[in-house]
């Protein structure tokens, strides 16, 4: 049985249909990429799993149970974590105050502090500037926030929307190395990611979205590979 299974999904806006019958699944363990261009439904099909958007038709299975009803903040305590584009950091709150804010559904403070020093050691500069405030980061820094907080939550599946987007090409390449040791460490990764080379070069599988629709799929080192998608994401 898949951990994440997504069947049939529709969704709209409106009039207007964004997603038009999906169906993909992610295993326990696996990096799972899908990639696409702008506006291909990336995003609005992570909001749909983690709660945010309802669908019109279609079903979310998450562990065995449906979750297409369940709203987002009870997704979180089954255990999936989403990191939204745009990092979305609390800009008042420190650095600190916004990694407690990612164990919010948790009650185990021995667990939370153990959580919080694994964040550190995996991000050392968060514990550099524990006591500043998140706004005042760099775009990199606030990326490594939004993923540290997400981290708090102890996921068993952790969605990133777009993580390298507006990031300097030395911030890119450590993110990417971090998403690697976050599933090597046994959490299960869903990746939207324009940067289709390097999201490819680290997932296990992969899904290409074209407007609402589910083109391709396969193995992500065969998809590096094919001339269709080397030419429309590769640059190549």
């Amino acid at each position: 049985m898949a951990m994440l299974e997504v069947k049939d999904l529709e969704v709209y806006y409106g009039m207007i249909q964004a997603i038009k019958g999906i169906s993909f699944e992610v295993n326990q363990g696996e990096v799972i990429a899908l990639i696409g261009a702008n506006g291909a439904g990336k995003t609005t099909t992570l909001h749909t799993i983690t709660g945010l958007l309802s669908p019109k038709k279609g079903s979310v299975m998450f562990e065995g149970t449906d979750i297409t009803k369940i709203p987002a903040h009870k997704i979180v305590s089954m255990g999936m974590a989403h990191v939204p584009e745009g990092r979305r950091v609390f800009a008042e709150l420190s650095v600190y105050e916004n990694l407690k804010m990612g164990a919010y559904t948790r009650k185990d403070k021995n667990e939370i502090e153990e959580s919080l020093a694994n964040v550190y050691k995996r991000f050392p500069r968060l514990e550099e500037r524990r006591n500043q405030m998140a706004g005042t980061l760099s775009g990199g820094e606030q990326q490594m926030l939004a993923m540290g907080r997400a981290l708090m939550s102890k996921p068993k599946i952790i969605l990133m929307d777009e993580p390298s987007m507006g990031l300097s090409p030395i911030f890119v390449n450590e993110i990417f190395d971090i998403i690697q040791a976050v599933s090597e460490s046994g959490t299960t990764v869903l990746l939207v990611e324009q940067n289709a080379k390097k999201a490819l070069s680290i997932a296990d599988r992969a899904y290409v979205l074209e407007t609402g629709k589910i083109t391709m799929s396969g193995n992500a080192k065969d998809l590096l590979e094919d001339e269709a998608v080397k030419k429309a994401y590769l640059g190549e």
